[in-house]
This record gives C-alpha cells, structure tokens and sequence, in this order.
C-alpha cells in the first residue's frame, strides 16, 4: 500500500495539475475568437467553423457536434473530477504495486468521463430539439426566459430529492465503494467498469446542478467554478449534506424571482 505521504507529494498535485490544465484550456477558449462556440451560438453561419461545415459532407451536423463533445468533457473534467478525488485516491491505494497501477487510473478515469460524456450527449440531444421546438412556437420565441426558471427551479426541486441524497450517500463513501465492485480479475474491463458505475451515481446526484450550465451559459467560467465548488463540497466534505436544502432554496428563490421580473 502507498503511504498517505507519498499521495500527498505525488498523487494528489498530478490531478490538481490535470484540472488546473482543463481550467486553463477554458479559460483561453474563452478568451479566443471561438469562444462563441461555448455558448451554443449558431456555429454555421460564421467564422472557420462555418467553412469547415461547409467544407465536410453533413459538415452541419458532425461539426458543431465534435466541439460540443470537446467542449463538454473538457468542461466536465474541470468540474467533476476535484469532486472525485476521493475515488481515484482509494483506487491507487488498493491498485498501489501493480504494474499495471497507471493503466487502471486511466482506465477508471475514461470509464468515469465515458459516463458524463453520454449524459452530455443526451443533455446536448435534449438542448437542440427545445431550442428547435422553441423556434417553431412563436409565444415561446418571445417568452424564452421561462426555459431558463424552469430548468433552475428543477435543480432546486432536484436538491430535495431521495435519488439525489442516494447518489450522494455513494458519492461520500469511495473506499467502500471500491471494495464492493472492484474484483481484480480482468483488470481492465473492470477498472473501466468500476469508473463508469461511480460515474453513473455521480451524475444522479449532480445533473441538476449541471443542467444549469445550459440556463445561465456553458462559456461562463465564473458559473463552472462555483457549481464546481458547490458539488465538491456536497460530496466530500463532512458538513455538505447540510448544503443542498440552502442550495435547492436558493434556486428556487432564483426561479421564482426571474418569473416574476418577467411577468
């Protein structure tokens, strides 16, 4: 077993490094003549994405879709991986001798990512058939704003939720975890296994609160961090159980108070 000492030197800055890189990359994304392309905006119409889409068969559709992918599982792996430390630090202890140890961190890692990456592309699916719908309704076109309340009053609603507090509950003890899935046989196929069924509980407990990304805009760093911390703390710190009544509150002051300025 590796020491608490060597985790605290090695281990535990290697990720801060992988998520310090993952900010950065949004941060610079942002700031660039693509960072539109954050926000959703129609990515055909201008720009060298446009000539891309026009350059590629289906070029509209496979184009735009790839950077939402990037975009999405860069931002997840800013967001959602400081929230599963806990996870991979349990992992390494008990993969810790094993020549393969390295392969089986990636492998938990991609099974993690794998299952945030297909609640992205179905959140994605969802986010372009409401927007087309929307379009085609022309009171819903001039009453966009009820799209952003509804979606914060749901992640308010959501906090209050016995599946979400059950996600939560697997979410906070990683070490027991481990030991009731990880069988050691067939290493790989199970270390991916093992990251895509925390990462299954994971986004149980945390979609909501990601679903907000689509209300108050994906290229928004400010929102990312704070949603970030709010879910860290939710699922690793002794007192963050008592943080998702206040938190649901919130939101659904905030829902309630938008309706009301638009009505």
């Amino acid at each position: 077993m590796l020491s608490a000492s060597h985790h605290r030197r090695v281990f535990v800055p290697t990720l801060a490094v992988l998520v310090a890189l993952a900010w950065l990359a949004l941060w610079a994304w942002a700031r660039s003549p693509y960072g539109r392309y954050l926000d959703h905006g129609d990515w055909t119409a201008l720009g060298p994405v446009a000539s891309l889409c026009s350059a590629i068969p289906g070029g509209a559709v496979v184009v735009p879709a790839a950077l939402s992918a990037a975009a999405w599982m860069l931002m997840t792996t800013a967001m959602m991986l400081p929230t599963t430390l806990p996870l991979f630090d349990a992992f390494d202890r008990i993969a810790a001798g094993r020549a393969d140890r390295l392969q089986l961190l990636v492998l938990l890692a991609l099974g993690y990512m794998a299952a945030w990456g297909s609640f992205g592309l179905v959140a994605h699916g969802l986010h372009a058939l409401l927007l087309s719908w929307v379009a085609s309704v022309p009171a819903l076109t001039w009453h966009s704003w009820l799209i952003g309340a509804a979606t914060i009053a749901i992640a308010g609603a959501f906090q209050f939720s016995k599946l979400k507090h059950r996600c939560l509950e697997k979410c906070r003890t990683p070490l027991s975890f481990v030991i009731e899935h990880w069988r050691g046989r067939d290493q790989a196929r199970h270390a991916f296994a093992l990251g895509a069924h925390h990462g299954l509980f994971c986004v149980g407990c945390c979609w909501a609160l990601m679903l907000l990304m689509f209300a108050v805009g994906t290229g928004s760093l400010g929102w990312m961090l704070m949603l970030a911390a709010a879910m860290a703390i939710e699922k690793n710190v002794s007192w963050g159980r008592r943080l998702s009544a206040p938190l649901g509150v919130a939101l659904l002051v905030w829902a309630a108070l938008l309706v009301a300025s638009n009505l």
